[in-house]
């Protein structure tokens, strides 16, 4: 593995040309038709719309389609399988680990970084190379909505996202003034197994369990995905368990819990499974996953109303 200064020595000399290309492209901020700000807060600007674009999360994979731009991807990584066009794009490794040959190669003139993901000494190098990064990493509701919209801005593809932004609001809202004044549930939402990781209220998944009208038992702990364990499970008693999982059918995590049969959600069997795609990725598709967890929720609180 060469060291992060030899990597970007062999960039260099691997890709002048385009790096020359870059530098010689890049004009002031003032002079740049399409710029907008990422989620670190920074301005990004492009001479013009994006025609090549590389996407180094499977979330900024699916909010980059969801903004119309899918036909200009041409670079994505491991686990990008939504929607299914996308298995069809050149993968340059893994969100942790990218290959930068492999990426630079394939000239990319718009890079969607992932704020908490990707390391930081390549996406570095990367923009040492001259390449705009943009980074985007949704944290409410309205994040995902204003991502979509930002990205449909440096693609040229504005309508499409502002008509994909608008329709998720929309229906967001609607979820919520349904469900949000019932019955409260108290909720634990297990986002990991080992070690055991639940989500408070600031967490995206701890706003969907309070917009589903639900408690979450771990809101109030300061970290986002705070760590816990079995005791403090059976200590908040919670009338609901909502999990995840590792895969779309991993229903496994849940199994655990029934070995506490005095514990309100095993004893009333309220143990419930959300495909993990569906609401542990901030895209559109946390309309289908709020949905599901709303309707568990339901159950849970019709089996109070017959008990």
């Amino acid at each position: 593995m060469f060291t992060l200064v030899n990597k970007t020595i062999g960039l260099w000399c691997g890709a002048c040309g385009l790096a020359l290309l870059f530098m010689a492209t890049a004009v002031p901020a003032h002079d740049h038709s399409r710029c907008a700000i990422d989620d670190r807060d920074r301005e990004v600007c492009l001479h013009d719309h994006a025609r090549r674009i590389a996407t180094l999360s499977p979330g900024a994979t699916e909010l980059t389609y969801a903004a119309g731009a899918g036909e200009q991807v041409v670079a994505v990584v491991s686990y990008s399988d939504y929607p299914p066009e996308a298995k069809q794009v050149a993968s340059v490794g893994s969100h942790t680990r990218i290959d930068l040959e492999a990426l630079v190669g394939l000239a990319p003139d718009l890079v969607i970084g992932w704020v908490t993901g990707n390391p930081a000494e390549q996406m570095e190098t990367l923009e040492a190379l001259g390449m705009p990064v943009f980074y985007i990493e949704p944290r409410d509701i309205e994040g995902v909505a204003s991502a979509i919209e930002r990205l449909a801005r440096l693609a040229g593809t504005e309508t499409v996202g502002r008509s994909v932004a608008d329709d998720f609001r929309q229906r967001m809202a609607a979820l919520e003034a349904r469900y949000s004044p019932r019955e409260p549930v108290p909720t634990f939402y297990q986002v990991w197994d080992e070690p055991l990781m639940g989500v408070n209220d600031q967490h995206l998944i701890g706003q969907v369990v309070k917009l589903c009208g639900g408690v979450n038992v771990f809101g109030e702990l300061s970290r986002p995905i705070p760590r816990i364990d079995d005791e403090a499970v059976l200590a908040a008693n919670p009338e609901a368990i909502i999990a995840g999982g590792m895969g779309e059918e991993n229903r496994h995590w849940l199994t655990h819990w029934a070995q506490y049969p005095h514990l309100t959600a095993v004893a009333e069997d309220n143990l419930f499974f959300v495909p993990p795609s569906l609401i542990q990725r901030p895209t559109p598709r946390l309309i289908e996953g709020t949905q599901i967890l709303c309707e568990k929720l339901d159950t849970a609180r019709q089996k109070r109303e017959r008990g």
